[in-house]
């Protein structure tokens, strides 16, 4: 049986409404009343995919591509202009992103292991939380570590995010060791046959090696109780830090192994674009994306539905 899967079209239309209307409006306005779409047209629909934080080398990639499709069209006008542009961004993150929405293999490894990692105000642990709901309403037992055992409020935090969404954690008291903490989280899991384990750890800056290391240490503390396990390591990223998510990724990736990003704070930045330059270089899958703060607005990453969100016309 397939899992619970948060996809709300309406709400993520709404979540990327800055994104959208930074590409839809600004595409409007150079194409409205022109009579042929010429080179500078195609420069400055090119600044505007650069703007929204696709990258440059990415953007110019796209206005070829576009061009290239626009050939075999007879009529070139702005409804022609989404058309294959939805067409074109949908090929990267197809090309990209090989996975379809995401699903974990909660039937073949239980406990099934998550550890979430990221830098501080990526909005690592209300992502966590939010998780946990998601998986709670596909019916799966979910038990929280709380790792993040440096800062009392993250624990609190969490505290209350587990709460809402209805499942166990395990947290201890400030200064003690986040591997103690992973270590008890999944002997309970273990024990009491649960489906999923999310592990919720400090936020800490990719370039400070020491913090790092202690990222590999709760990997190992892992894998000695599974050795399957973590099956999977996400790294939360917010969303309007454009490039510096990139080197994030790259830094937590070449420390712990990365298999997947979720992107943050969507709603928040007319920059969505650099979901596709994310997707490009790293070619990581994307589990989720958070487009609001609500407990239900971290949704399940749908290629498709991204792309007709911010280029389909009304």
């Amino acid at each position: 049986m397939g899992l619970f899967k948060n996809i709300n079209f309406e709400k993520l239309t709404s979540g990327l409404a800055k994104t959208r209307s930074a590409i839809i409006n600004r595409i409007s306005e150079a194409v409205t009343g022109k009579v042929k779409l010429d080179e500078e047209i195609f420069h400055e629909l090119e600044e505007i995919l650069i703007t929204s934080d696709m990258g440059v080398e990415l953007s110019a990639e796209i206005i070829e591509d576009v061009k290239k499709k626009l050939v075999i069209e007879s009529v070139r006008n702005e409804e022609t202009i989404y058309k294959v542009m939805q067409k074109s961004l949908t090929n990267i993150l197809t090309e990209s992103i090989l996975s379809d929405v995401y699903e974990p293999e909660y039937e073949k490894f239980k406990p099934f292991i998550i550890l979430v990692v990221g830098v501080n105000g990526a909005g690592k642990t209300t992502t966590v939380g939010k998780m946990a709901h998601n998986f709670n309403q596909a019916g799966k037992k979910v038990i929280i570590g709380a790792a993040d055992t440096f800062r009392a409020a993250a624990n609190e935090q969490l505290e209350v995010w587990a709460q809402r969404a209805k499942v166990s954690i395990v947290q201890k008291s400030g200064g003690v060791d986040p591997s103690s903490v992973v270590y008890e989280t999944i002997k309970k899991a273990i024990d009491e046959k649960i489906d999923i384990v999310l592990i919720d750890t400090a936020g800490r800056l990719h370039t400070k090696s020491n913090l790092m290391d202690e990222l590999t240490k709760i990997k190992r503390v892992i894998k000695k109780l599974l050795d399957y396990a973590p099956n999977d390591i996400f790294l939360v990223v917010d969303g309007s830090t454009g490039q510096n998510a990139i080197h994030q990724a790259k830094a937590f990736s070449k420390s712990v192994g990365l298999t997947g990003l979720i992107i943050t704070k969507l709603d928040g930045t007319a920059k969505g674009g650099i979901v596709f330059q994310i997707a490009k270089e790293l070619k990581l899958k994307i589990p989720y994306i958070g487009v609001g703060e609500g407990i239900d607005d971290l949704q399940n990453f749908d290629k498709s539905l991204f792309v007709k969100s911010l280029v389909q016309i009304d």
